[in-house]
């Protein structure tokens, strides 16, 4: 396999120097030609030459926007690279190919996968990418954004078949729940599989989580169900807390004096209060005085 390509920086000069100096020597060529035809002679054969190297020598001119960088390629060689915006001059026969040094936004496919539980989930992802090496990017694969769109769609299956939809039986390791956590460790996994282009991750997000459309039904009657049976824990758990307050309050209070068949009574009639889904109206028996 061969060697990563070394980022190196391209030789060049200030734009405007070369271009007075270009202007000084233009200048000189038209002194001389112009020179002749006033005395009526033939212009210098060296003039005739001069000309076509002027026209080549301003392909060494290039401008640079901010956040553009342009490698260099000399007979196929590289030969540097240019990062910084301005006016530059470079050998003239260099070929320069820019390159966007921009943040930009991939959206990943909606892609099926199966999480850790086996259960068939969609799941999509977007990307905040830029690219930080431009020799890597040009040279050590065919086309870094195609590359980069392959790379990020395998790194999400693989991070979403390490994890549960809803999480584990504590609840950890959550597709759903853990967005942060999801986030960082898909942009660490996406950054491991395109650290060979030269580019890096700012950020990784799930912009799309849901259930296979096959079992979506049953997932959602099952996530009801926990629901509800959390919600009448909850119920009873205040109920209860509500009876035995009621009861030491009426004791505490010389209220009434309740005997144990009494207490079962009451209890129950205030539990079934308490914890019925429709309006209820128990009799309540209180013993004596």
């Amino acid at each position: 396999m061969s060697q990563p390509v070394e980022e190196t920086e391209a030789a060049h000069l200030s734009g405007w120097i070369a271009f007075i100096l270009w202007l000084g020597l233009a200048a000189g060529v038209w002194f001389v030609f112009d020179g002749a035809l006033s005395q009526h002679r033939e212009p210098p054969l060296l003039i005739f030459l001069a000309l076509p190297i002027l026209v080549l020598l301003t392909k060494g001119f290039k401008i640079l926007e901010p956040n553009q960088g342009a490698v260099m390629l000399f007979f196929g060689r590289y030969s540097g690279t240019l990062r910084d915006d301005g006016f530059f001059y470079v050998n003239p026969f260099y070929k320069a190919r820019k390159v966007s040094l921009r943040a930009m936004n991939l959206n990943t496919p909606t892609l099926k996968v199966n999480d850790r539980a086996g259960n068939p989930i969609e799941v999509a992802a977007v990307i905040v990418w830029r690219v930080t090496d431009v020799a890597r990017a040009v040279f050590d694969v065919e086309n870094y954004q195609a590359y980069i769109t392959m790379q990020s769609e395998s790194a999400v299956r693989q991070v979403a078949s390490s994890r549960w939809y809803d999480g584990d039986t504590n609840g950890d390791h959550s597709l759903r729940g853990d967005l942060d956590a999801v986030s960082r460790l898909l942009t660490e996994t996406i950054q491991t599989h395109v650290a060979l282009s030269g580019l890096e991750v700012v950020e990784a997000r799930i912009s799309h989580l849901a259930y296979a459309p096959e079992i979506a039904g049953a997932m959602l009657r099952r996530q009801q169900a926990t629901a509800v049976v959390a919600a009448r824990q909850q119920i009873v758990e205040g109920a209860v807390g509500m009876v035995r307050m009621g009861l030491e309050r009426l004791e505490a209070d010389n209220i009434v004096k309740l005997a144990d068949s009494d207490r079962v009574r009451l209890v129950t009639n205030l539990l079934t209060v308490l914890v019925a889904d429709s309006q209820t109206q128990p009799v309540v028996s209180v013993g004596q005085n």
